[in-house]
């Protein structure tokens, strides 16, 4: 049996991933996998940059608005739903295509991580919790760097589940995903252009109406301790909502914390030591991609 197959796009936040993924899928007849870990949650749009119905062209979308916001997601949940979804589409005749800025994800996904064991050891999980959060950020920069790049020292909760993965035997299966074949790229910018970008995208989020958006959240009773609004653009904007801050300066660590979790994700990216093209090169993508899916059908 011919083995599926799926692209999957990477890149920093604001890049423009999503339109481009829409292009290639359909180009290619595709359907389009997020690999997006705020996209996920049911009402958080604006915040998120999540491709609404009128904007998907008429192309399949999955992993969207598939939870309620105070659900937790984890990345093996993830990497389950996402084969099974890769098998379906694939059985449709159509080409997967997974797009998204969880690098965690899609590094679980296309290393097949063994996921076996981890999160059931409760008496190492109470000891962790007896940490401060500076010592469990220094244990978890000790066993995944990168990882602890992405989370605050303020975050326990998180700091503790990247621990118990890192620390459970959670390594890349030699044979990789489930027979799964993956062409991998990333999508880049040169950073000004970039930060530019993400500032003018964080405008328009203001202006489309973040502020309430949050709001709504917090009405149902949502605050930071739910994994969801821990999400870059809520967590500020549930600090101006509570006093803790102006919106002037909620906006601007918008800006701020964007920007720097985009530089967070070119590290990762570059560490995946996967093939990298500029936004702009667009044919030179579709033609990776061409080349990808041609051998498929052949």
């Amino acid at each position: 049996m011919t083995k599926p197959k799926a692209v999957i796009i990477l890149g920093p936040t604001g890049v423009g991933k999503s339109d481009l993924a829409i292009k290639i899928a359909k180009t290619f007849d595709g359907e389009i996998i997020s690999a997006d870990s705020v996209q996920i949650y049911k009402g958080l749009d604006i915040g998120s940059a999540k491709v609404m119905p009128n904007e998907m062209q008429g192309i399949l979308h999955h992993c969207i608005d598939i939870l309620p916001a105070d659900a937790e997601f984890s990345v093996y949940e993830y990497v389950e739903l996402t084969k099974k979804l890769i098998r379906e589409i694939t059985a449709r005749g159509h080409l997967p295509i997974i797009v998204g800025g969880t690098g965690l994800y899609v590094k679980a996904l296309i290393e097949g991580y063994d996921f076996g064991g981890s999160g059931k050891n409760q008496a190492f999980r109470d000891e962790l919790w007896t940490l401060s959060g500076e010592q469990l950020h220094e244990k978890l920069s000790q066993l995944n760097p990168l990882r602890a790049q992405e989370i605050s020292p303020n975050d326990k909760k998180k700091l503790i589940r990247a621990i118990e993965i890192a620390s459970f035997g959670i390594q890349p299966q030699s044979h990789g995903c489930c027979g799964i074949e993956f062409l991998t790229m990333a999508i880049t910018l040169d950073r000004q252009p970039l930060y530019d970008r993400i500032n003018k995208r964080v405008d328009i989020m203001i202006s489309e109406g973040l502020e309430n958006e949050v709001k709504s959240l917090q009405n149902r009773g949502l605050t930071k301790e739910n994994q969801s609004m821990k999400a870059i653009g809520y967590k500020e904007m549930l600090d101006y909502l509570s006093g803790q801050t102006t919106l002037e300066k909620a906006i601007e660590l918008i800006k701020q914390h964007s920007r720097n979790y985009a530089k967070r994700q070119m590290t990762f990216l570059r560490g995946m030591k996967i093939r990298m093209f500029d936004k702009n090169d667009e044919t030179a993508i579709m033609q990776y991609v061409r080349d990808f899916y041609d051998n498929n059908r052949n």
